[in-house]
């Protein structure tokens, strides 16, 4: 009896995207030596990625929390935007909560850690290749879970509207991954001054955190997207 041979899966075609020179050579390295997995291009930029998945058409961009010329978050959006959009994965080495939730929240297919093992890594893009979703760590599954439902957005809606105009910009900000320096930084405020500020937002909202803060600012947004 003669057997049909199993097609090889489609080939990865990979965008990095980071800052730091060192880190794109290792990246290279690790998926250049991975079957199935092809590096298609590099960009140091937010602009660069932009302009290179335009170019190359990768399958998915493996791309920094952190640019020099605008958010990741940002890039994530537009990347999502193209036709057809690349499937997005974060690899950074920033584990808060509230960043998890930001770059799910902006559409990303994955939220990768930089101590991510050499061999682990190449699993997950294939997950993440394959219609799934990589998240590090574990328990980023559960915010994961709770920004993309929707049920309570009317609710949220009522109870973000108690915030000020300023308070709803500090929120806006830490949404996108921000510390609370870089909130002070782009408001012109103090670091107190913006704890101050979270604090009544989180007395406002009734939440504990600024990941539950986060992740109802965001459900927000794609309620009001949706409508």
């Amino acid at each position: 009896m003669n057997s049909t041979p199993h097609s090889a899966p489609p080939v990865i075609r990979v965008l990095i995207v980071d800052d730091h020179p060192v880190v794109r050579v290792g990246l290279r390295s690790v998926l250049s030596n991975t079957r199935g997995i092809e590096v298609v291009g590099e960009a140091a930029t937010g602009h660069q990625a932009l302009a290179y998945a335009l170019q190359l058409r990768p399958t998915l961009v493996l791309l920094d929390l952190r640019l020099p010329d605008m958010s990741g978050l940002e890039a994530c959006r537009r990347l999502k935007e193209m036709v057809p959009a690349p499937q997005v994965v974060f690899l950074t080495s920033y584990a808060e909560d509230a960043s998890v939730v930001a770059a799910i929240g902006a559409g990303a297919d994955g939220y990768l850690l930089k101590d991510v093992d050499g061999t682990n890594l190449p699993a997950a893009l294939r997950t993440v290749a394959e219609g799934g979703t990589a998240l590090d760590p574990v328990t980023a599954r559960s915010l994961a879970s709770a920004v993309r439902q929707p049920e309570t957005a009317g609710k949220d809606g009522r109870r973000l509207d108690a915030l000020s105009a300023q308070e709803r910009r500090v929120l806006s900000l830490v949404a996108e991954g921000r510390t609370n320096k870089e909130v002070a930084d782009a408001l012109h405020l103090t670091e107190g001054t913006v704890k101050n500020y979270l604090g009544n937002v989180f007395d406002k909202l009734g939440v504990k955190n600024r990941t539950e803060a986060v992740g109802l600012w965001l459900r927000e947004l794609r309620g009001n997207r949706d409508a």
